[in-house]
C-alpha cells in the first residue's frame, strides 16, 4: 500500500475555479483563497488542469511553454504559494502534464517548421500522399481522423509538408521515438518535483507511442479512420513510461501518478499500475463512459445506459485489477457532464438524493476516489439553450459538422446538452450572487441559471446537504481500513434498481446498499443478512422512525452496513 491508496483527489479547472481579479477568468490566487475550502472538505490531493502558457485552443491543453505559468491564471510565484500553502493544510498538490503534444505556438513546433532545423523531427512532418498534390483534398499521409474532428494532419506551406495533430489543429503531435524529446520533457518535470510538486496526472498518455511507419486504417464512409488503437498503447509505450518513471524519479519519491489512457482495457491497465514494473500507479479509463452512446457511434449519439452495464462494467475493473494495479474512481471531470445529470436525477426533488447515493456507491470501492469541483455540492449540467453560449473547442466542432450535414438544431443542441465538455466548465458555484461568487466581473462561461439553489455557501450551512455527505464519506476512507483494502464483491449483478456489493477484509465485512431509481423500493433478497449489522452511512434516516436496516428503500435511498 502506498499513501495515496488511501487519498482522495479533488479536480480542479483553473479556468472555471475562482477568479481573483475580476476578468472573468479563475486563477491561482483564486484557488489559493479557497484551500481552506478544500480542507474543510477533507481531501488529500488536488489537482490542477493545466496551467501553463497557451493561446488557449484547448484551454490550456495547448502547452506554448512548460516552465512558466499562463498570465491569465497568474504566476509562477503564485504557484509557489499554491503549493505551499496546500502543503501547509495536508494537501498534496498534482499538476496536469500535456506531454503527446504541444501547442503550435511553442518554440520547438515554430522552430521545427523548417527542414534543416534539429527539431524537425521532434515532430510528425510527412510529404503529402505519392502521386497528390500537397494541400490538396486526400493529399494527407494518412487517412485518420481528429479526435476534434476533420483530419489528422494539417498542411504547413511554409515548409511544403503536413504535421499530425490527432486533436486540434494547434496541438501537433510530439514524437516520443526522438530520445531528445523525452529528455526534456523529464527534465521539464524533475524541475516541477523539485519546487515541491506532489505528482502528475498524464493527458492522453498511452498515445505517446505511434506504430511506425505511420499507415492507414480502415475508412469509414466518409473516408477517414476513426479507430483509436492505431494511436494507442505504442509498441514502445511500456519503454516510454518506465523511462519516464525512472527518470521523473516517481516511485523512488512516491510521487502520485495517474494516466489518461484511450482505449486501454482491464488487462493493459493490469500491466500500466502493476507496482513491479513501475510505469503509473493508476489509468483513467473509459469503459463506464461510453454507456450512454450508440456503440456504432460517436459520443454524441445517445442512448440510455443501463444500471446493470454500469455495474459490470465497474466490477470488471475491481476484480481485473485486485491484488496487483489499483483503480482510479470517477463518475465525472473536466471532459465529462455533470454525473448527478447523467446517471442520477437532477430534478429539484431528487437530486441530493441522487447525489450522495452515486458518491456513496463510487467512493466505497476499491481505489482512489476522484472528485470534480463542484460534484461535492451536486452540480447540475449547464442547461444552455443556444449554441453562441458554448465555447468548448470539441463541442462546436461537432455543432457545426452536424448542422452542416442537415441535423436540426434541436438534435444538437440536445446532444451537446448531455455531452458537452462545457457542462463541467462552468464557473463554481460558490454562493448565490449574480455571478455564483466567481468572479466579480462577467464569467467567461455562463453560470448555471440554478446556482441561486445550488451552491457551496448554502451547502455548507445545510447538515443534511450533498457536501457534508461528502464529508463523511471522505472520513469513512480515512478511517475504516476495510474501505481501502478490503476485497470486492457484487451482489445483485442483473438488477436494473439496487447497486449492491461487498468491500470484506479479515476483521469486517462493509455492506453498500444503494437504490439508483427514482421510486421507492422493497429490499431485495439475495443480501447478506443484516439483523446485527450497523449503519455507519446512510443518505435517509433509517433509524427512530421505526424502520429496519433491511426495511424499504426511498427513491435514491442508499446505506452502508458494517456486519
Amino acid at each position: 500500500m502506498t499513501w495515496w491508496h488511501n487519498a482522495v483527489v479533488y479536480q480542479i479547472y483553473p479556468r472555471s475555479f475562482a477568479d481573483s481579479d475580476g476578468d472573468g477568468v479563475g486563477d491561482l490566487p483564486g484557488i489559493v483563497s479557497r484551500l481552506d475550502y478544500l480542507a474543510g472538505l477533507g481531501v488529500d490531493v488536488v489537482w490542477l488542469s493545466p496551467i501553463f502558457t497557451s493561446p488557449m485552443e484547448d484551454n490550456g491543453y495547448d502547452v506554448a511553454d512548460y516552465d512558466n505559468v499562463d498570465p491569465l491564471f497568474g504566476t509562477n510565484g503564485d504557484l509557489d504559494a499554491l503549493i505551499d500553502g496546500s502543503h501547509r493544510r495536508g494537501m498534496k498538490l498534482v499538476l496536469d502534464m500535456v506531454l503527446n503534444h504541444t501547442s503550435s505556438q511553442h518554440p520547438w513546433f515554430i522552430d521545427s517548421r523548417s527542414k534543416s532545423s534539429v527539431k524537425r523531427d521532434w515532430y510528425y512532418w510527412r510529404p503529402a500522399r505519392p502521386g497528390f498534390t500537397p494541400g490538396t483534398p486526400g493529399a494527407e499521409p494518412t487517412n485518420w481522423a481528429a479526435f476534434f474532428g476533420g483530419r489528422a494532419w494539417e498542411y504547413d506551406p511554409e515548409s511544403g509538408e503536413y504535421y499530425l495533430h490527432l486533436f486540434a489543429p494547434g496541438q501537433p503531435d510530439l514524437n516520443w521515438d526522438n530520445p531528445d524529446v523525452r529528455q526534456e520533457l523529464f527534465a521539464m518535470m524533475r524541475r516541477y518535483v523539485d519546487r515541491g510538486v506532489d505528482g502528475f496526472r498524464f493527458d492522453v498518455v498511452n498515445m505517446v507511442s505511434k506504430t511506425l511507419p505511420l499507415a492507414d486504417g480502415p475508412a469509414a464512409p466518409d473516408g477517414l479512420c476513426y479507430d483509436p488503437s492505431l494511436v494507442a498503447d505504442g509498441p514502445r509505450i511500456h519503454e516510454f513510461l518506465a523511462d519516464m518513471n525512472r527518470e521523473v524519479g516517481i516511485s523512488q519519491r512516491d510521487l502520485f501518478s495517474v494516466g489518461e489512457m484511450v482505449m486501454v482495457d482491464v488487462e493493459k491497465a493490469r500491466v500500466y499500475t502493476d507496482p513491479g514494473n513501475r510505469e503509473l500507479g493508476m489509468v483513467i479509463s473509459f469503459d463506464h463512459m461510453g454507456l450512454d452512446q450508440d456503440p456504432a457511434g460517436l459520443k454524441w449519439d445517445l442512448r440510455p445506459y443501463r444500471l446493470a452495464d454500469l455495474k459490470h462494467v465497474l466490477a470488471h475493473w475491481q476484480d481485473g485489477l485486485a491484488g496487483v494495479g489499483w483503480n482510479c474512481l470517477y463518475l465525472e471531470n473536466h471532459d465529462q457532464p455533470r454525473s448527478v445529470s447523467r446517471f442520477g436525477d437532477d430534478s429539484p426533488q431528487y437530486r441530493v438524493a441522487s447525489a450522495k447515493t452515486l458518491a456513496t456507491t463510487l467512493h466505497l470501492l476499491g481505489g482512489t476516489p476522484f472528485i470534480y469541483q463542484g460534484e461535492e455540492i451536486g452540480m447540475t449540467n449547464a442547461g444552455f439553450t443556444d449554441l453562441e453560449q458554448y465555447r468548448d473547442v470539441e463541442s462546436l466542432n461537432f455543432a457545426h459538422a452536424a448542422l452542416g450535414a442537415g441535423l436540426p438544431e434541436p438534435a444538437v443542441l440536445a446532444s451537446l446538452g448531455a455531452k458537452s465538455r462545457d457542462n463541467a466548465r462552468t464557473p463554481m458555484c460558490w454562493d448565490g450572487s449574480a455571478s455564483a461568487g466567481f468572479s466579480e466581473g462577467t464569467p467567461w462561461l455562463p453560470v448555471n441559471a440554478n446556482h441561486g439553489d445550488i451552491n457551496a455557501a448554502s451547502d455548507i450551512a445545510d447538515p443534511d446537504s450533498v457536501y457534508h455527505h461528502y464529508r463523511k464519506l471522505i472520513a469513512l476512507r480515512h478511517e475504516v481500513p476495510v474501505v481501502t483494502n478490503g476485497h470486492f464483491e457484487l451482489l445483485l449483478g442483473d438488477d436494473e434498481r439496487i447497486f449492491a456489493y461487498t468491500r470484506t477484509s479479515d476483521d469486517a465485512t462493509l455492506l453498500v446498499v444503494a437504490n439508483w431509481c427514482s421510486q421507492p423500493t422493497t429490499w431485495p433478497d439475495g443480501l447478506p443478512d443484516v439483523t446485527n449489522a450497523t449503519l455507519v452511512l446512510g443518505t435517509h434516516p433509517v433509524t427512530g422512525n421505526g424502520r429496519e436496516l433491511a426495511g424499504e428503500l426511498a427513491a435514491w435511498e442508499s446505506r452502508v452496513l458494517l456486519l
